[in-house]
C-alpha cells in the first residue's frame, strides 16, 4: 500500500474505532484505558499503514489493536508485581518468582524449538506464533498461498508440541 491521505485515515477511523475500542476493552476491562490503546492503535496503523496487506484492514487494526491491550496489561501488572509479603497486595496479583522463571524458561525453550524447525515451518511458525502475524499476513510476506501457510502452521504446531513432549518427558524444560 502506498502513503494515506488524512481523508483516508479519517475514513479508516470511521470505520474501525468502535471496533478498535472494542477489542481494547475487552481486554482491558477499562474504559479510559480502552480509549488510549484505541488512539495508540490508530497512531500505530498511521505509521505503519504501508504494512497493511490489501483487503485485511479490519483484521490488521484488531491485531493491532490486541497487541497494544497485551502489551498494556502486560506493562500493567509489571507495575504492580511486588514482592511477597506486602499485606497491601491483594492475593493472587503477583505470582511467585518460581512461577515467573518457570514461564520465562518455557517461552525460550519454545522459541528455541520454533527457531529449530526445518523448512518450512520455521519461517511460518516464527511469524505466526512468535510475531503474532495472522496466517493471511504470513502468506503474504513469505508469498505463498495462505491455504498452504494454514497447513504450515498446523504441521509446524504438531512437530512443537512433539518437542516439548519429549522435552517434558527428559525434564530439560
Amino acid at each position: 500500500m502506498s502513503i494515506m491521505t488524512n481523508q483516508e485515515f479519517s475514513a479508516l477511523v470511521a470505520n474501525y474505532e468502535r471496533l478498535v475500542y472494542t477489542v481494547c476493552y475487552r481486554l482491558v476491562q477499562n474504559e479510559a484505558s480502552a480509549e488510549d490503546l484505541t488512539q495508540e492503535t490508530f497512531l500505530a496503523a498511521y505509521t505503519h499503514w504501508d504494512s497493511c496487506p490489501a483487503g485485511f484492514e479490519k483484521p490488521w487494526l484488531a491485531r493491532i489493536a490486541a497487541n497494544k491491550a497485551k502489551d498494556h496489561l502486560q506493562s500493567s501488572y509489571s507495575r504492580h508485581t511486588l514482592l511477597p509479603g506486602d499485606e497491601s497486595i491483594p492475593p493472587g496479583l503477583s505470582p511467585p518468582a518460581e512461577e515467573l522463571a518457570v514461564s520465562n524458561s518455557e517461552m525460550a525453550a519454545i522459541t528455541e524449538i520454533i527457531q529449530n524447525l526445518r523448512e518450512p515451518y520455521r519461517q511460518v511458525c516464527i511469524l505466526y506464533f512468535l510475531q503474532e502475524c495472522s496466517p493471511e499476513e504470513t502468506a503474504l510476506r513469505l508469498g505463498r498461498p495462505v491455504k498452504t501457510v494454514r497447513t504450515q502452521i498446523s504441521r509446524g504446531k504438531l512437530q512443537i508440541q512433539e518437542q516439548w513432549n519429549r522435552r517434558s518427558s527428559n525434564g530439560t524444560v
